[in-house]
């Protein structure tokens, strides 16, 4: 793919945004990229994309174990490869580095930093039931920090009525 500005070298930066219910996509080259200031959004991550507001990750205090950086015991990732490369080297780097990752996950998803993953096909009616409480509850306290107390009310009667299903099961 090519670059977007230059129309000559290859893209290697590419950045993708949602704003406002818009999505949009840029890709640059190096040269390009660095030009426009697009090299920088995660300080200290390791070739970022500029001043991009929202940046997600900070690196400004890796733990440390002596004078040698902590790493996984699984794939052997530190905390500055996951900041260098934007992703875990493996489930257990969340383990691992998760007081780290934790404002970085919460700037991300909101109040909640945990992962509950897809329901799987065939999954019982409980499992169902679960979820949808989970996800009611989620919007619940989005409704309630947007002061819209009417959404808050209908969803508090749904989770009430899911709940009462569920003790009768």
């Amino acid at each position: 793919m090519l670059c977007q500005n230059c129309q000559r070298a290859d893209a290697t930066t590419h950045l993708k945004r949602i704003a406002n219910g818009e999505y949009t996509e840029i890709h640059l080259c190096a040269e390009c990229a660095a030009a426009l200031g697009v090299t920088d959004v995660f300080p200290g991550f390791g070739g970022g994309f500029g001043n991009l507001p929202g940046a997600a990750f900070s690196v400004t205090d890796v733990r440390r174990a002596g004078n040698r950086a902590l790493r996984c015991e699984t794939c052997g990732f530190t905390f500055e490869d996951i900041t260098r490369t934007g992703k875990p080297g493996c489930p257990d780097c969340y383990r691992v580095f998760g007081e780290k990752l934790k404002p970085s996950l919460q700037k991300i998803h909101g109040r909640s930093a945990v992962h509950t993953g897809k329901i799987p096909n065939g999954a019982s009616e409980d499992t169902l039931r679960e979820h949808r409480i989970t996800e009611l509850k989620e919007k619940l306290n989005r409704a309630i920090d947007e002061q819209n107390f009417e959404q808050a009310a209908q969803l508090r009667d749904e989770i009430r009525r899911l709940s009462a299903e569920e003790a009768q099961v």
